[in-house]
């Protein structure tokens, strides 16, 4: 049968001109961690439109592996509707590409570089 997690966010700082994005949040614990196990997580964020990239960097707690580890990643704007996101959760590399619509997105995975994915995601 499936898995159910909570997924929570919390936007302590939005980015500013000088600033990052600071978020703390909560989710199932990195992809495939064993079913239950949850991590906390702080990221800080940074965009510059002038290069089309959005790093970031981050800490958690893998509940997992009982211990921190550190995420981290860019995005690059392709184009206006379209993402490419590089990142590592501490572990693995992935690789993300999104087609943004105005409610929806899809986005074409490659996860740990060798399994292909798909992900739908809808905006109410």
């Amino acid at each position: 049968m499936g898995e159910v997690d909570p997924v929570a966010n919390w936007i302590i700082t939005p980015e500013t001109e000088k600033g990052p994005l600071v978020t703390v949040g909560t989710s199932s614990d990195r992809i495939f961690s064993p079913k239950g196990r949850q991590a906390v997580y702080a990221t800080f964020a940074k965009g510059f439109p002038q290069y089309r990239l959005g790093p970031y960097v981050g800490i958690s707690y893998s509940g997992w592996e009982k211990r921190f580890i550190l995420p981290f990643g860019a995005n690059l704007a392709l184009a206006p509707q379209w993402d490419l996101l590089g990142m590592n959760d501490g572990r693995n590399t992935h690789v993300l590409l999104t087609y943004k619509m105005e409610k929806a997105s899809i986005t074409a995975m490659l996860v740990k570089m060798r399994y292909p994915g798909v992900s739908l995601g809808f905006s109410f």
